[in-house]
């Protein structure tokens, strides 16, 4: 995963009149943590922070704060948007140790074609959207992706049935439910005029027996 290098500002202002001017100002207040270290307060560049962030990686980017001259690994842990016109308010940077596990959310896709449910006029109800993980910052996926193809009316997939990479591993629970296959009415109307066929064939199978009995029976009497 590649790394972004974004400058960082330290002696801001606290409050909230001094961080609205230091917005219009094109800046983004922050706050820098982790690692046994003080909190330290700074502010980035809104625009160089909107090209760390415009990756594939997304809120996982990895991010190089260089701060008085010091360089800091460090990702988003949180990040604070305005309501309406959706800019960054506030940013959270927790810094990390590139040889150390870290936790982040992965944005989890579904692959592949759940015949059994869809032929059952189903859907597939997708619960849970992102997974969360450990892995080193270089192991950091940018998706995680989990095959439906097996997954029937009724059933559900669970966090363990995902083929995760290498050096990447659940954070929260393996039996967490991520896809169901849901019945909807069109699916029960399926199951009935399946059911109803099925019993209409076992029926025509014991019509079939039972004049094949009255027919041997009449051969036995004319005999």
């Amino acid at each position: 995963m590649a790394m972004n290098l974004v400058k960082a500002e330290t002696g801001r202002e606290l409050g909230t009149r001094p961080s609205r001017r230091l917005r219009r100002s094109g800046r983004v207040p922050a706050v820098v943590y982790g690692m046994g270290s003080e909190p330290l307060t700074v502010s980035v560049d809104r625009t160089d922070l909107r090209v760390a962030l415009n990756t594939e990686a997304g809120l996982n980017a990895l991010i190089t704060l260089d701060v008085e001259g010091g360089r800091q690994l460090s990702i988003v842990k949180d990040l604070q948007r305005h309501p309406v016109r959706r800019d960054v308010l506030h940013v959270d940077f927790l810094r990390i140790d590139p040889d150390q596990e870290v936790e982040v959310d992965v944005p989890l896709i579904l692959t592949g074609e759940a015949k059994k449910v869809t032929q059952a006029s189903g859907m597939v109800d997708q619960v849970m959207h992102h997974l969360p993980v450990l892995a080193k910052p270089a192991d950091i996926p940018v998706e995680v992706t989990a095959d439906v193809s097996d997954l029937e009316v009724g059933s559900s997939l669970r966090v363990s049935d995902i083929d995760l990479p290498a050096g990447v591993t659940p954070a929260g629970d393996s039996d967490a439910t991520f896809a169901v296959g849901l019945i909807t009415r069109s699916t029960k109307e399926y199951l009935r005029q399946l059911k109803a066929e099925e019993e209409a064939a076992e029926a025509l199978i014991v019509m079939g027996e039972a004049a094949d009995d009255e027919e041997a029976t009449e051969d036995e009497e004319e005999s």
